[in-house]
């Protein structure tokens, strides 16, 4: 029978169960600015949390198993969140969620990665750049400025957006790789690996983005390799010795050609000579047929090794009378291993500067390595026939090598090209060829610990495991050393300086960058001025004319500090222009009896600008603002913020440092400016300015004296600690015989940044942070490493998963994470990409507000995306889950609440056959979720969520809604299960589908319970009925069997039937009348003789028409009571017309009628309405309040 017309009637069947709860909730009515009701309820328990402060209770609860690290990778925020980034965090907000509720304490902070060529490029595309040329014109700090303001252009919506959908992640205590804190702890990793021998500099060819003007990483350089159509030339080099003759060349890169320094054989090939026309060339002789054809003429062989060390005529003479080093070697035959027959002619041109193998065979023969093509990826002007082309065109990679073709045809040198099709790296970023390129770059000798990197993989547990055996650990086994250096801007500075003989100094800190830095031998020190009128009458005071003397009292107090001052004796004394710090600043120089030339005044020094509230009381400026904090972004009218005041002392203190030297100067000032000279001294940004006040109300007690210990720093206008070009290159630094340092200008690749995360976020080794600590040893345990869990996409197998092992292995001699998931793509439904230009898929939010974020969720986590597959995204997916989980599971929830609030508690103790077997489902389904979030297999362990939901919403509630509804004490013990069991699957679903979790938990949670379902613990599964699972499980086959035979005999479920004959004899009595009571049949009948599973007997006596067309029309009053919008358990008075022939059958079953519709009174008469069909007659039913 067609399986539609089984599912339309079970269908009829699920919404006969829920007739009274279903319609209470449209899940798309209550349409609020395109936001579902679900939507709506979904952000209702989003206030609940916030209100609340839920997640930070679950970081705060006790945590019997100690700690889960988690790591997370950092997006970028240059863009609005997208159905990627969905997918990323409700991975990592499951596990975590999971492991909270199975006793851990789990620290959640966000992060965000605001380095490298994505932002630069974008920020390039702002400013109309195409090149680095138009960066270093417009000026690096400016660009610099640029991209950090680009940023986190977007972090609003990302704070709004990452906890809609669920995710709990502390965003507010976020580290950025941009600050200076996590560039120092970079510095660090980069020191250590220097001092561990494993970080050098070297000269190798890499691959260069012309565009970008640097060299990419290999991560880099797998990302985007494209099939294309390239030119293959045979070019001929003439022998000097031997005129007429010339060697047979074959490259795939004719744009090296100009650069051409030697060619190389296979001394144990053996090599042709073949006449062709009036000449003849040397080619390997098992290449003669496929390069000349089978007419060739072959006069003579000759090995391999008679041909090494013979000269030749380059195909270009542009390096013939210039000054290179080498040059001798130039031009000469050579033996390399590497070269093959399988292609070309068994002779290879030599371009050192743009080969590895061809750089390798240079080094060790003395072979000159030369460039032709500038790093912008332009022919140099010398090239006098190429110059300023590119070697390789964006969009038209064929041109130059064309054009080199078109040139050495014309001078008699191309014997012939030919187009072959491979595949060949681009740019990630530009998406231009690359160019294989030598240039200077600082590496991480990972072929120093391979092995052990291959080893630490091999403890980690991947999923899928095929991935980290495969894919990444061949990796792993075929790594090369990490070129990490960059020629870009915006990215932390290499902390490499060089000495004039080139000498490398590698600093490891900010204290590093102190002693070095050319000191002007100044000592500093602060005093504020005594008390003043202002100070004692609590008044604010910031006018140049403000009569405000100091006190009695104040001056006794600098008269006191005077002898203090004597233990130091400044050189001078500068001191702010208003009158209580002139008075404090002349009464020390007449105390150390200075001259009056030390006495300096500086207007930078004056206090905080009041502006319209000078005069008025402190308590009426301060009620100005709502915190501190607001103060260093809110100002009176006419008036100054706090940063202001930094700006201009940070301005005076620089000043004073140039222009003094071997000084000890004594400040004298106000209350906020010693405060932001010693912010400014620390270099600190706003955030950590207010952690430099102690807990009294002042910094400075009035003639309180301190040191100032200052040191130039790189700071940028905001005179805050900034590490980023320019500030790093403006500060001087010296070596011990007083010559100036001079940093190299590389920016770190930003892989070995995101790949320093565990310690940037905890700026280790610098801040002494109790829960992190990864070193180890007998009698500690490392803390807060490895990470227990991390989670990425698949393309982070070359990318973060390997610059964190790199880095964590050499550090620590470990993997710095335990346990991956590595996801697939979230791709459009046609299987693309997903794309804003083809518009080919629904924005995140839109999907959010349709479906809610828990539909969302549960669609991805449970489809194969979690086992780094890649996923076509399908909407109407979503709306099946929504259906599937939170709209049936809500039926049951609405249900409950019909029937089950006067029980009040939940219980698991029932023996009736039904609630055994949920109670054992339920059991199964703990079991089979716990086990599947240990193995981080969110998949398996998100799939039996459906099913479950699926048995308990359409045959547990259905088979007993019944007793439920009775009143009686079975119907108390099933409500008490169902209560027990929704109770228990709120904890199960919380870290898949957490708002609907807390949404079901708190409304069936008792007072003493925890207040949020996250809270609470991770249920443990009672005994489970295997056996019971199984027999109901062929009950439920046995039920579906019988109900195609319904089907196939065109007889409703409501038309009762005589028996039902099955095969099996192994069934309960039980499981009998369930199945009996399903299919609607007087008896199960057992018959081990049957041919078939089951018999269903379909002849209809007189007497099962009646009690069928009695269950017909108990149906339409039922529905009756639907449209009519009457509550569960309000009683309707019934009107109807019915045919004679069938009130006979009505009136004999009136008391059952009566029940079922919930009807205090029925009675027949002609009443208008709808008519509706009862077997064959035709009725009109109206109810009446």
């Amino acid at each position: 029978m067609p399986s539609s017309k089984l599912e339309h009637f079970r269908a009829e069947l699920y919404e006969e169960i829920y007739a009274e709860t279903m319609g209470t909730q449209s899940e798309k009515d209550n349409i609020e600015k395109g936001k579902s009701t679900i939507s709506l309820r979904e952000e209702e328990i989003l206030s609940f949390w916030r209100e609340n402060d839920i997640f930070k209770k679950t970081e705060r609860k006790d945590a019997p198993k100690g700690e889960f690290v988690f790591y997370d990778g950092p997006p970028f925020a240059t863009g609005i969140p997208h159905h990627g980034h969905m997918l990323a965090s409700t991975i990592k907000d499951a596990i975590p969620r999971y492991q909270t509720m199975r006793g851990h304490r789990v620290s959640r902070r966000w992060g965000w990665d605001c380095h490298g060529l994505p932002l630069e490029t974008h920020v390039e595309d702002e400013l109309g750049f195409k090149t680095k040329a138009e960066i270093e014109q417009y000026g690096v700090g400016k660009f610099n400025k640029a991209a950090r303001g680009a940023v986190l252009r977007y972090a609003d919506v990302w704070k709004e957006v990452i906890p809609r959908i669920g995710r709990w992640v502390d965003m507010e205590n976020d580290y950025k790789t941009m600050d200076a804190s996590y560039t120092e702890s970079v510095w660090w990793v980069f020191r250590s690996l220097y001092q561990k021998g494993l970080i050098y500099k070297g000269y190798q060819v890499l691959h260069l983005s012309p565009l970008l003007g640097t060299e990419l990483s290999n991560f880099e350089v797998s990302q985007n390799y494209q099939d294309i159509d390239d030119i293959a030339v045979f070019v001929k080099l003439p022998l000097l010795d031997e005129r007429g003759t010339s060697l047979l060349i074959w490259t795939t890169t004719a744009w090296t050609l100009p650069g051409n320094m030697a060619a190389a054989v296979n001394k144990d090939f053996t090599y042709a000579k073949v006449r062709i026309g009036d000449e003849i060339v040397i080619l390997a002789k098992e290449r003669v047929v496929d390069v000349v054809g089978e007419s060739a003429e072959i006069i003579e062989e000759v090995q391999g090794s008679e041909l090494v060390g013979r000269a030749y005529q380059p195909p270009f003479d542009y390096f013939k009378n210039a000054d290179i080093e080498g040059k001798e070697k130039a031009w000469q035959v050579y033996h390399a291993p590497y070269v093959t027959l399988e292609d070309g002619t068994g002779i290879v041109h030599l371009a050192p500067a743009y080969g590895a193998e061809d750089m390798a065979l240079a080094q060790e023969n003395g072979i000159p390595v030369v460039h032709h093509v500038a790093k912008d990826g332009t022919f140099m002007d010398f090239v006098r026939d190429f110059r300023g082309m590119q070697a390789k065109p964006k969009g038209d990679h064929q041109r130059t090598d064309s054009l080199i073709a078109e040139n050495l045809k014309a001078r008699g040198l191309l014997y012939k090209k030919e187009i072959i099709n491979h595949s060949y790296p681009h740019c990630w970023r530009t998406d231009a060829p690359l160019l294989n390129y030598a240039m200077d770059s600082w590496f991480v000798k990972v072929t120093d610990f391979k092995d052990e990197l291959v080893s630490e993989n091999e403890k980690v547990h991947w999923v899928p495991s095929e991935v980290g055996e495969k894919r990444f650990g061949n990796w792993l086994k075929n790594a090369r050393d990490w070129s990490i250096s960059r020629r870009r801007y915006w990215g932390a500075p290499l902390p490499v300086w060089e000495k004039k003989n080139g000498e490398a100094v590698v600093l490891g800190s900010v204290e590093d960058i102190k002693k070095y830095v050319k000191k002007s031998g100044n000592t500093y020190f602060l005093m504020r001025h005594g008390e003043a009128v202002s100070n004692a009458t609590s008044i604010v005071s910031s006018g140049l004319t403000d009569k405000n003397p100091l006190t009695e009292k104040g001056k006794e107090q600098v008269r006191g500090a005077v002898e203090n001052i004597k233990s130091f004796k400044p050189d001078c004394i500068i001191t702010s222009p208003l009158e209580r710090a002139m008075e404090t600043a002349r009464i020390v120089t007449e105390g150390l009896a200075l001259s009056d030339d030390a006495l300096i005044t500086d207007m930078r020094l004056r206090e905080i600008d009041f502006g319209v509230m000078n005069g008025k009381s402190r308590e009426e400026y301060w009620a100005l603002f709502s915190s501190p904090e607001e103060r260093f972004e809110k100002a009176p009218e006419k008036g100054e913020t706090v940063p202001d005041v930094k700006r201009r002392v940070g301005e005076f203190l620089y000043d004073i440092e140039k222009k003094y030297s071997n000084k000890k100067i004594l400040i004298v000032a106000h209350e906020d400016i010693l405060w932001m000279l010693s912010a400014v001294a620390l270099g600190a940004r706003n955030n950590t300015c207010l952690e430099i006040k102690s807990s009294s109300d002042d910094v400075f007690r009035n003639a309180e004296i301190r040191t100032l210990d200052f040191t130039v720093l790189p700071h940028n206008e905001e005179y805050e600690l900034d590490l980023h070009r320019p500030y790093i290159d403006e500060v001087e630094l010296v070596d011990n015989d007083g010559d100036v340092l001079k940093r190299i200008p590389d920016v770190f690749d930003c892989w070995f940044e995101s790949g320093s995360m565990p310690y940037g976020q905890n700026h280790y080794p610098f801040n002494k942070n109790s829960q992190f600590e990864p070193k180890s040893g007998f009698f500690k345990r490392s803390r807060g490493y490895p990470a227990d869990f991390i989670a990425e996409g698949m393309d982070q197998t070359r990318g973060w998963f390997y610059s964190l092992i790199v880095l964590g292995t050499a550090l620590f001699g470990k993997s710095p994470y335990k346990n991956v998931i590595v996801n697939g793509l979230v791709l459009a439904a046609d299987g693309r990409k997903m794309s804003k230009r083809l518009k080919n898929y629904p924005e995140l939010m839109d999907v959010v507000n349709q479906y809610g974020a828990d539909a969302l969720r549960y669609y991805l986590l449970s489809s194969p995306i979690m086992r780094g597959e890649d996923l076509n995204f399908s909407e109407q997916g979503v709306d099946e889950v929504q259906k599937k989980i939170i709209t049936r599971l809500d039926n049951v929830r609405s249900f409950y609440a019909l029937y089950g609030r006067s029980t009040g508690e939940a219980k698991n103790t029932s023996e009736n056959i039904l609630d055994r077997w949920i109670l054992s489902r339920l059991g199964q389904l703990i079991k089979e979720t716990t086990a599947g979030m240990e193995a981080y297999e969110l998949d398996r362990a998100s799939r039996p969520l459906l099913e479950f939901i699926d048995d308990l919403s359409t045959w547990y509630v259905r088979r007993s809604r019944d007793r439920m509804k009775s009143g009686s004490s079975e119907g108390a013990a099933a409500l008490a299960t169902l209560k027990y069991t929704l109770l228990t699957l709120s904890k199960v679903m919380a870290p898949a589908t957490p708002f609907y979790a807390e949404y079901l938990y708190r409304e069936l949670r008792e007072k003493n319970d925890p207040e949020s379902v996250h809270l609470s613990s991770w249920p443990v599964a009672e005994k489970v009925d295997e056996e019971l699972i199984a027999d109901m499980k062929q009950a439920r086959s046995i039920v579906s069997s019988a109900l195609e035979a319904r089907v196939s005999a065109g007889i409703k479920v409501r038309q009762p039937l005589a028996s039902l004959t099955i095969k099996t004899t192994a069934l309960s009595d039980s499981l009998k009348e369930v199945i009996a009571d399903e299919v609607n049949v007087k008896e199960v009948i057992e018959d081990s003789t049957l041919a078939a599973d089951i018999r269903l007997d379909t002849t209809l006596s007189e007497e099962l028409r009646a009690e069928g067309l009695v269950r017909d029309f108990i149906r339409t009053v039922q529905q009756a009571r639907k449209n009519g919008g009457f509550a569960p358990g309000e009683r309707a008075v019934l009107t109807a017309f019915v045919p004679e022939s069938l009130q006979k059958h009505i009136n004999n079953a009136k008391e059952e009628i009566l029940e079922s519709a919930c009807l205090s009174k029925m009675s027949f008469d002609r009443v208008d309405g709808e008519p509706v069909t009862v077997g064959d007659s035709e009725v009109v039913v109206v109810l009446s309040r």
